[in-house]
């Protein structure tokens, strides 16, 4: 995916629901973030072209329940419970992910893997 700033930005999204874990007083998602509109995405291992300033997800909890809900490393969160996440410093995204009064976070993300699979299918079937 492509980002030009100031532009629409097209991309392939699944929605994926985590159930925080609550241990103790703590409500646990089981991922860590990268990435935010202060952060230099030239250091960001997903970026493709190092200009993308997006949210990442940058490790999973093995067994935990982003892992559980289907969330994988090097997913690009694009909403957090219905905000935009596309133009967040990673404080803005850490405080939406980590909300105390919410059990459940509804994410939508995309994914690499996503963007090939219509790619490939846009292709191998002709319009009619």
């Amino acid at each position: 995916m492509s980002f030009v700033p100031g532009q629409p930005v097209t991309a392939v999204v699944q929605r994926i629901e985590i159930q925080k874990l609550c241990q103790g007083e703590n409500l646990i998602l089981g991922f860590s973030i990268g990435g935010g509109i202060d952060q230099d995405p030239g250091q960001n291992p997903f970026s493709e072209d190092k200009s993308d300033k997006g949210i990442y997800v940058t490790r999973i909890t093995p067994g935990g329940p982003a892992e559980v809900a289907g969330l994988r490393i090097g997913d690009k969160i694009m909403q957090v419970n219905g905000w935009d996440m596309t133009m967040v410093t990673h404080d803005q995204a850490r405080k939406k992910l980590t909300k105390k009064r919410e059990d459940v976070v509804r994410l939508l993300i995309t994914r690499k893997s996503l963007e090939e699979a219509v790619k490939h299918s846009k292709g191998s079937h002709p319009r009619q």
